[in-house]
């Protein structure tokens, strides 16, 4: 018993110590709103089921005290089977992330593209549940490159700002 209790001891003396270290910690996954909407139903049904299913994809973040953030994922698919929609669901999928002591940029890409990320199955699943339930068949969603999505948005921030430091000195 006294040989774990040091150990412990041990344990949490090391932690203390590496006070400035990294840390990621999920804390919490909930869904922060989630909507269905089928305008044409029952009609739409007697389709043939070859749908053109398109996704806005959004993430957001902001800061809840000391290295504490919401991330929000917002996922909207309207799937339409020519001028007629068949359904749009929208679902905000939200998770409490601790991220603390990491340089700007690197913080910058663990809220933009690791916490969305890890939220991603948590939306993705919720779509499906509600796919489902308006009785169309499951609508997997693949895999989306968040880290290639964050760059891309760099960049765009990167240009947005040349052309307005070009702008002022004209």
């Amino acid at each position: 018993m006294a040989e774990n209790n040091d150990t412990q001891a041990g344990a949490a003396g090391g932690q203390q110590g590496d006070e400035n270290q990294p840390q990621f910690a999920l804390q919490r996954v909930y869904i922060k709103d989630s909507s269905f909407e089928s305008p044409n139903t029952p009609t739409i049904f007697q389709e043939q089921w070859k749908p053109e299913v398109t996704m806005d994809l959004n993430t957001s973040h902001t800061a809840l005290g000391e290295g504490q953030y919401e991330v929000v994922l917002q996922l909207t698919l309207t799937a339409k089977i020519g001028e007629k929609t068949a359904y749009i669901v929208e679902v905000q999928q939200a998770g409490i992330f601790v991220v603390r002591n990491f340089d700007e940029s690197r913080q910058g890409q663990m809220l933009g593209a690791y916490c969305p990320n890890v939220l991603f199955p948590y939306a993705r699943e919720s779509v499906d549940t509600l796919v489902t339930k308006g009785s169309f068949p499951p609508l997997m969603l693949a895999p989306v490159n968040f880290d290639a999505i964050y760059q891309q948005a760099l960049e765009r921030r990167r240009q947005e700002q040349a052309g307005e430091a070009e702008q002022q000195n004209h």
